[in-house]
């Protein structure tokens, strides 16, 4: 039956082959979050493979590779049409174009894999070129214009903690690897599919055994995440400020209020929370902290402002302030990694369009640090998308554990929160240390340094999440090795695939390759 599913695909040809691997990669997208089908894997990744062995030159292996990535970005990626959505009287017509034009360009990262597959030979060969080949094209997509390393393959074991442990090894791009891997197994016939499934189950029973390993525990600190559900579209609104401030003062009132005694409470808002400067307007300060008790502390996201001799604005951030107990600021980052077109418009002046809400963009501050605040572990602080770049997240000075504020507001009720959280939770245990996740919608959560939950306020509710701060552990080796990690083991795997090439007999075909399956 298998044999018959990989020759139907194998025998299409022009525009249907183009839309038959759109729709592979479209339906692969149903194992991202928050769906998980990793199943689906089995049956989209031997198809392509199939597919492109099938593919009469390399320009039609292209285009098949080409489709299967825009179809992939295209249903994963869906959620940002919500973002226009929030100013639809100016953005409708940008509606039907968005995802698809954004999709096209990620969705190219793909040609790379396909060209290699197509040109190994059949079996053991193909599957490890197309699957380093696949890893070194998530990591070009991790750096190129900027990056957006978003929807990582590896990202689909994130929902539960014990398949996530080997990131701790070789971070989510040697999770991504083995993935691909382990998708492509069934092309290759019954016994290694088997196989596969077993050296799974011994990958999750490691996972298991390193989750079984003796916490540290909890420090005597109580965090008070504060998620009031503010619609993105009320967010800015002039009579909305003073509403939305005071909602955040009341909810911060409660959550110190059911602190448990002997912790400190550390109260945290989202990324730009307040719809005051925090860091220049005193008054402000005053009012949000006043529920503080004088240990408390307060992690809000504002805007900062910067001002030149003659009082003009010269500079904004998006920012996290720490403020304490006497409305003293000890401390500010600065986002460092902007989001195009969300914070700043590329080719400003050139684009006929402008997407960024305001006159001004916003400057970028000078990247990830470990930022000192007073009697608490130093944190790693993480604005909005930062938190999805894998071994960029800790600078020079390793802190003692990672804060990820965010508005996720723009993606509505959609699988982009879900997403990014995923994301979010994968750092934590690539690097060993608890991560705290603050979202103005949701998802709000605190994972600990192996990546079990804490605590979690689910997507589009109100309320207040009160956690243990969990300690860090000993740097993992991913922290320690960083992308050379992953970079081993896709030298290997190439190594390995290569070699195979060469001993493959030529005379093997995708039809041999399949009919072995019967």
């Amino acid at each position: 039956m298998f044999s018959r599913y990989l020759a139907h695909l194998a025998a299409r040809h022009g525009w249907r082959a183009g839309a038959t691997a759109f729709g592979l990669g479209a339906l692969s997208a149903a194992a991202l979050p928050p769906v998980f089908a990793v199943p689906v894997l089995w049956l989209t990744i031997p198809g392509l493979l199939a597919m492109l062995g099938a593919a009469a030159g390399w320009r039609s292996a292209a285009w098949r590779g080409l489709f299967f990535g825009w179809g992939f970005c295209v249903a994963g990626l869906y959620w940002i049409t919500y973002a226009l959505l929030t100013d639809v009287a100016s953005w409708w017509w940008l509606v039907p174009l968005a995802v698809p034009a954004l999709s096209l360009p990620l969705g190219a990262f793909l040609v790379l894999p396909a060209l290699v597959a197509w040109a190994a030979r059949p079996g053991w060969a193909r599957v490890l070129g197309f699957a380093c080949a696949w890893t070194v094209a998530e990591m070009v997509r991790g750096v190129a214009f900027t990056g957006f390393p978003w929807n990582l393959i590896g990202t689909v074991w994130a929902f539960d903690a014990v398949p996530l442990q080997g990131v701790a090894l070789v971070g989510v791009h040697g999770l991504g690897l083995a993935t691909i891997v382990l998708a492509a197994l069934p092309i290759l016939g019954l016994r290694p599919f088997l196989a596969g499934g077993l050296g799974l189950l011994l990958v999750l029973t490691a996972g298991a055994a390193r989750l079984w390993q003796a916490e540290p525990p909890p420090l005597p600190v109580s965090l008070v995440i504060v998620q009031a559900n503010i619609p993105q579209e009320a967010k800015w609104r002039e009579d909305r400020r003073w509403p939305n401030f005071r909602t955040h003062l009341e909810m911060t009132r409660d959550g110190i209020a059911a602190v448990p005694p002997g912790t400190r409470p550390v109260a945290i808002w989202p990324e730009t929370a307040s719809p005051f400067l925090l860091a220049s307007d005193p008054e402000a300060r005053r009012l949000a902290v006043e529920s503080l008790p004088e240990d408390g502390l307060l992690l809000a996201g504002s805007v900062r402002a910067e001002f030149d001799a003659g009082g003009q604005l010269s500079a904004l951030f998006n920012s996290l302030v720490a403020v304490d107990a006497q409305a003293e600021v000890v401390g500010v980052y600065d986002k460092a990694h902007l989001v195009p077109f969300g914070e700043y418009m590329p080719l400003r002046g050139i684009l006929p369009i402008r997407l960024v809400h305001g006159a001004r963009d916003f400057s970028a501050g000078p990247g990830p640090v470990a930022l000192p605040l007073p009697s608490l572990p130093a944190a790693g602080v993480l604005v909005c998308y930062e938190v999805i770049f894998p071994g960029a997240v800790v600078g020079a000075v390793r802190p003692g554990w990672l804060l990820n504020v965010t508005n996720d507001g723009w993606f509505g009720i959609s699988a982009g929160p879900h997403q990014h959280l995923a994301a979010a939770r994968l750092r934590a245990v690539e690097e060993g240390l608890p991560l705290v996740r603050a979202a103005q919608t949701g998802i709000s959560a605190v994972f600990d340094a192996r990546g079990r939950v804490v605590g979690r306020l689910g997507l589009g509710e109100a309320g207040l999440l009160i956690a243990p701060l969990p300690q860090a552990l000993p740097p993992t080796v991913f922290a320690r090795a960083g992308i050379i990690a992953p970079g081993v083991l896709l030298l290997l795997g190439s190594a390995l695939g290569l070699w195979l090439h060469r001993r493959a007999r030529p005379q093997a075909n995708t039809k041999k390759e399949i009919s072995r399956m019967s």
